[in-house]
C-alpha cells in the first residue's frame, strides 16, 4: 500500500523504513503535521499514519477519504485526537499501537519523581557553574512514601511494581481494578480518597471527556499540602492554570510534566531561536520546583521498534483484508 506518514521526524523515517523491509509498502514521509491545510498532501494514498499532535477532525478525515484514503494508522496508543464518528461516516478504518513499551513511560515517571525529589536538574546546573553548595538541595526519600497511581493499565502496573521495589505504599484509582495490581500490593481507593492520601500523585489514564481536566481547582484542594504531581499521560488531564495557582500558593510542592494541554504548537520542534508565545507555558518554566520535558517519556529504542513494527503489521493486515486486532471504533471504546 501507499502510505503517507505525517509528522515524520528523521527517527520515524529510520524505524518505519527498517520495519517496512518485511512488508514492502510504499512510504512517503511528510514533515508537516496533519491538519485541514495539509490533508491534501495525502491525495491518492490509501493509508495515512499520524502521531499524537496531528489533527484528525471531521473536516480532515472527510478530505482524506475524498482523496482516496481508506486507513488511518496511528503511531500511538491514545486516540483522543481522532474523531471516530467522522472516521466511521467517511468509511475510514482506524488502527493504533495499543502498547509499545510500558516500561519506557513507567521508568521515565520514576525518573521524574527522583529528579524532583533529589533536585538532580538544579544540582547539575550548579555544578556546571562551579557552585558546590548543598543549600536548597534538601530532598526526600521515596521509601515509605504513599504514591497514588491514577489508571492501572499496563503502564500503571509496571510503575506499581517499580515503586513497590522502592518500598513505597502504592494506592490506585481505576474504574476497572486489576487483580494483578492487587497481587502487587496495590490498594484501590476512590479518586478523592487517593488524592487525599498520596504524597505523590501520578496520572496514567487516557484522555476522554470524563477525564478532561481531572486535576482541577477542586481536586487540587483535596491533595496534601506539598504534594508531588506527575503527568506523563495526556496534557489535558490537568487544568494548567489551576496547577499554576497551586504552585504559587505552595499547595503543589513539586510538579513533573512530560505533556501539556496546548503542546501541539510547541513540542517535537526546535524552538530555541524563537520567543514562545504561550504565556501559560512560559509561566510554568519559571517555577524552580517544576520539571517540564517535551513528551519524551515514550522515546526509547525499544518503544520505537515496537511502534514501527506494529504500525506496519496493522497496514499489512488491512491490505490483506484481515483484522490486526488493533482496530478502534466508537463501538470498541
Amino acid at each position: 500500500m501507499e502510505l503517507a506518514v505525517f509528522s515524520a521526524k528523521p527517527y520515524d523515517e529510520d524505524y518505519l523504513t527498517s520495519a517496512n523491509e518485511a512488508h514492502g509498502h510504499e512510504l512517503v514521509f511528510l514533515e508537516a503535521r496533519l491538519d485541514p491545510d495539509t490533508a491534501t498532501l495525502a491525495s491518492g494514498k490509501e493509508a495515512v499514519s499520524i502521531f499524537v499532535n496531528d489533527i484528525a477532525s471531521r473536516p480532515v478525515l472527510e478530505t482524506l477519504a475524498h482523496h482516496g484514503t481508506r486507513l488511518l494508522a496511528l503511531r500511538s496508543a491514545g486516540f483522543n485526537h481522532v474523531d471516530l464518528e467522522a472516521a466511521a461516516d467517511s468509511g475510514l478504518t482506524v488502527v493504533r499501537v495499543p502498547e509499545y513499551s510500558p516500561y519506557a513511560v513507567a521508568e521515565f515517571t520514576v525518573g521524574m519523581m527522583l529528579a524532583l525529589g533529589r533536585k538532580y536538574h538544579r544540582a547539575q546546573n550548579r555544578v556546571r557553574e562551579g557552585n558546590f553548595s548543598l543549600e536548597g538541595l534538601m530532598g526526600f526519600d521515596l521509601h515509605s512514601r504513599t504514591v497514588g497511581i491514577v489508571g492501572t493499565g499496563k503502564i500503571g502496573l509496571v510503575l506499581a511494581a517499580i515503586l513497590r521495589g522502592f518500598g513505597c505504599r502504592v494506592v490506585a484509582y481505576d474504574p476497572y481494578p486489576s487483580d494483578e495490581a492487587v497481587a502487587l500490593g496495590v490498594t484501590y481507593m476512590s479518586l478523592d480518597g487517593l488524592l487525599g492520601a498520596s504524597d505523590i500523585v501520578t496520572l496514567h489514564c487516557p484522555l476522554t471527556p470524563e477525564t478532561h481536566h481531572l486535576i482541577n481547582e477542586g481536586t487540587l484542594q483535596l491533595m496534601k499540602p506539598g504534594v508531588v504531581l506527575i503527568n506523563t499521560s495526556r496534557g489535558a488531564l490537568i487544568d494548567t492554570e489551576a496547577v499554576i495557582d497551586a504552585l504559587k500558593e505552595g499547595r503543589i510542592g513539586h510538579l513533573g510534566l512530560d505533556v501539556y494541554e496546548e503542546e501541539s504548537d510547541l513540542f517535537f520542534e526546535d524552538r530555541s531561536d524563537t520567543i514562545i508565545q504561550d504565556d501559560v507555558f512560559s509561566r510554568l518554566l519559571t517555577f524552580p520546583n517544576a520539571l517540564v520535558t517535551g513528551h519524551q517519556a515514550f522515546f526509547t529504542h525499544n518503544a520505537m521498534v515496537e511502534i514501527a513494527e506494529t504500525t506496519m503489521a496493522n497496514i499489512s493486515a488491512f491490505a490483506a483484508g484481515r483484522l490486526s486486532g488493533n482496530e478502534i471504533s466508537l463501538e470498541s471504546t
